[in-house]
């Protein structure tokens, strides 16, 4: 959400930063809703006021024994009783109309992230790890994988196309990468361990921007909520309508959940095997901050994320989003891809994103400065720390062998009983 004062002062800059994300120019349209708004607002005010001090008056006259100035004061309330709500709904309704507007609108990009208009826009911030060079030619995950116990046939039988049914030692690695991943985020970077609801209602999917532009990608229930498309909804959730102390923050939150997504738009992409799935693990980084800390937060949440590529040994790429690539709620993205042989190209593994305080207006979540009576918005920032089902993808794929088992990397074997590979 974005805050209508900045707008009213800065209409040219907000059309702007608009423009670098391809939306159209908004700041006129938004203005004269928000003097609608004010207006209908006032006039309320200004009645209730009325009579406030007509029925207070209606008193003082009485004393006075002024039966005809009470009587009209009288009178005047009356009217005022009746014209009242429409008033106030007059009011709500044009504050409905404000942030319906105002909800639909992407957040504004940071200063250093590159103007373009889709991923072929987006700028290689630095590579890591070198590529195994094979004795023999690569395959896909989805060729390695039903020897080993994903079996892709059974999934579909029980609940359609993308959805997978892991067996014995495939989905003994795949618990393995998700509590590595808790682990290293706990341990090694002090996030906070939680176990979330996976089904919230609409006021958390709205505070975090899933709605009402992207309802259509998540899956909701039949009592109305919704399952959700990645933990950081129930996460971020967590600080909405509160006041936090200064010494809360920073606030760092890591899950590991089934998240669900309906992959609507994505009809024909990644159809064979396990990168897109309509019910995944992934293991969430929230971070709750004052706005002066998100940059440096933004970094260090990233560097987590690479942390754990790193510990794998699996290469990867970091990039930064272009305008055009960006989510809708992020102000900032680092996207976090990794080397996957069989395919022979770099896949998202992990995104990064800062949205200042576009989420936190929206959920109304603050925080009291040290020192300070005004309260201020924090800044919210999610990243994947990692996507469970595509590491596992890119422990197959970079740690397949001719014979068709995968080697375990190192250290996953604690979580694996010691084994040391996965046997066709």
């Amino acid at each position: 959400m974005h805050d209508i004062r900045f707008i009213r002062e800065n209409p040219e800059a907000f059309d702007a930063a608009l423009a670098k994300r391809g939306a159209e120019p908004a700041a006129a349209h938004l203005i004269e809703a928000d003097e609608v708004r004010r207006a209908s607002a006032t006039q309320l005010q200004e009645a209730q006021n009325r009579r406030n001090e007509a029925s207070k008056a209606i008193g003082q006259a009485m004393g006075k024994g002024d039966t005809e100035t009470a009587e009209a004061l009288k009178a005047e309330v009356a009217e005022l009783k009746e014209t009242l709500p429409a008033l106030e709904e007059t009011a709500r309704a044009a504050d409905k109309q404000l942030s319906d507007l105002l909800a639909i609108l992407p957040n504004m990009p940071a200063h250093d992230v590159p103007v373009g208009e889709d991923e072929s826009d987006n700028v290689e911030v630095s590579q890591w790890g070198t590529k195994r060079e094979f004795a023999f030619e690569p395959k896909e995950h989805a060729d390695i994988g039903p020897a080993l116990g994903m079996d892709f046939e059974t999934g579909a039988n029980i609940s359609g196309a993308r959805f997978t049914f892991l067996r014995g030692g495939m989905a003994r690695l795949h618990r393995a990468i998700g509590q590595f991943m808790l682990d290293r985020n706990t341990q090694d970077y002090g996030y906070s361990e939680c176990n979330p609801p996976v089904l919230v209602r609409d006021v958390a999917m709205y505070g975090t921007d899933k709605l009402p532009k992207f309802a259509e990608d998540s899956f909701r229930t039949t009592d109305d909520r919704w399952l959700i498309p990645t933990s950081e909804v129930s996460l971020t959730s967590s600080v909405m309508g509160q006041i936090l102390e200064d010494a809360a923050l920073p606030m760092r939150m890591t899950a590991l959940t089934l998240c669900f997504r309906s992959e609507a738009g994505a009809a024909g992409k990644d159809t064979r095997g396990f990168i897109r799935q309509h019910q995944f693990e992934k293991c969430e980084l929230v971070s709750v901050t004052r706005p002066e800390d998100s940059e440096a937060e933004h970094e260090r949440m990233t560097e987590a994320a690479e942390a754990i590529l790193r510990a794998l040994e699996l290469p990867y790429r970091k990039v930064l989003l272009c305008t055009g690539d960006m989510g809708f709620g992020a102000r900032k993205t680092y996207d976090l891809e990794v080397w996957l042989p069989g395919q022979g190209a770099y896949r998202e593994i992990s995104s990064c994103s800062n949205t200042g305080d576009f989420q936190a207006r929206r959920m109304n979540a603050r925080y009291r400065p040290e020192g300070e009576k005004k309260t201020a918005f924090v800044h919210t920032l999610n990243g994947s720390g990692l996507a469970v089902g595509r590491t596992l993808v890119a422990v197959l794929e970079n740690y397949q062998q001719e014979d068709g088992s995968v080697a375990i990397p190192e250290v996953l074997q604690p979580y694996m009983g010691g084994l040391t590979r996965l046997e066709p």
